[in-house]
Formats: structure tokens, sequence, C-alpha cells
């Protein structure tokens, strides 16, 4: 008789069956955390993916501090009616450098996997300041506070050093200049030359239209208008999974 027919004796046994239960859970989270290790092996890396710039970095802190993430998602699976109304479908590369990543698992609003360049900064700014001025039937809250809020980036070079610590490969350059090209960023005007260069695509300007400060506005609104922006689908065969 196999361990199988003597699944009564199992049941009955708590303290056997609590053993027996954790020894299968950990077999189970050993087979799903393992290949996470193996990091590079399990994300197929795509061209154009790079680390947030220094602005962008501190938008999605915001975006993660007001919680934007518990309604909003950012993945957009292969579905063809979620690739219809949102775009290409998510690839793993593209939350690589994302700790933690934005997935979500619910969405009481649009999925933003794809919303970098869909709206004008305007736009952006009128919505957070008053969404259902834009989208009648938001009932998402006013976020008009951040245009008032002047961004504090004082510790901006550690918080990419400690990205870098596990893993993003912001180098040194990156690190010493951070500070730099968070003001090169969001500075009308600014030479934006070396910046370019380490972060390509980023997106520069007046984000909230308040040109003589940096708030929190700006940071956040840099962070929406590069979400999805960064691989070239174009050379990628995105409908091949519904063919």
């Amino acid at each position: 008789m196999s361990i199988l027919d003597k699944h009564g004796v199992i049941e009955r046994n708590a303290s056997f069956l609590l053993v027996a239960s954790l020894i299968v859970v950990c077999i189970g989270g050993l087979v799903e955390i393992t290949p996470l290790f193996f990091f590079q092996n399990t994300i197929e890396e795509v061209d154009g993916m790079r680390p947030y710039a220094p602005l962008e970095l501190a938008g999605r802190d915001i975006y993660i501090r007001e919680g934007c993430y518990v309604c909003h998602s950012q993945m957009i699976r292969p579905f063809r009616d979620e690739v219809e109304r949102y775009g290409n479908y998510s690839l793993a590369a593209e939350s690589m450098y994302d700790h933690p990543f934005q997935w979500g698992s619910k969405r009481t609003g649009p999925d933003l996997a794809r919303v970098g360049g869909r709206y004008s900064n305007e736009w952006q700014v009128q919505h957070l300041t008053d969404p259902r001025s834009v989208v009648p039937e938001s009932i998402m809250p006013s976020y008009s506070f951040l245009a008032n809020a002047t961004l504090d980036y004082r510790t901006i070079g550690g918080k990419l050093q400690a990205n870098a610590t596990v893993g993003v490969p912001y180098t040194q350059e990156m690190i010493d200049n951070a500070a730099a090209d968070l003001m090169a960023q969001a500075t009308p005007d600014a030479d934006t030359t070396a910046i370019a260069e380490r972060y390509p695509k980023a997106v520069f300007g007046d984000f909230d239209g308040d040109a003589t400060r940096i708030t929190e506005m700006d940071a956040l609104i840099a962070y929406l208008q590069m979400l999805g922006t960064l691989v070239d689908f174009d050379s990628y065969d995105t409908q091949a999974n519904f063919r």
C-alpha cells in the first residue's frame, strides 16, 4: 500500500500533517524561487532598456508613496483585448530594473505600462490636479499638492547607489552626477547633452508648468512620461501570439 493510500492516517495526525505540508511548501517554494537566483538566465534582455534617470526614479518613489499602484497596474497581459486597449503586451525585461516591480493585482484605473507620451505634460498636470475635469467618471483623488511640494533630491545619489547594490547597472559616473542630471532634466534650456547620453530617450523640460522650481509634480510626470517608451516594439512580432 502506497503512502497515498494512507492519506487518512496522515490527515488524522496533526503533527505529521504539519510536517508533510511544510515539506511540500518548501519544495514548491524552491522550484519557484531558485531560478530567480539566475536572474540573467531568466530574463531575455531587449534593446532600449536602461535604468531610470534620477528625476524618473524620484517620481517613481512618489508614485509608490502615494499608492498609485493600488489602482493602476503596469503589466499588459498577452491577450487580444488587453493589447488592443493598452498597447503591446509587457515584456519581463521592462521590469528588470524595478525594485519592487509595479505589475499590480487589480485595476480600478487603466493600466499605465504604455502611458508614456500618450498625453501631454499639461494633460497630466490637469489630470493629477482635478481628475474629473478630464475623465468625468474617474474616482481618483486629487494630487494637486504635488505641484506645491518642492522636490527634495538631496539623497538622490544615495538612491542610485542603493539600486546599484541590488543589481541595477548605475555606473559611478551616473551616481556622481545624479543631482545635476535631475536638475538638467527638469530645467528648461539646460544643457542636457550629458544626461541624454547616460539616459537615452529621457524626456526633458518643465513638466508642471512652473519653471521656477522642481516639484514633486515634475518628478511624477517625468516618470509617467517614460513608461513604455524605451523598447522599440516595431522590431518585435508582438502579434505572433494572436494568430
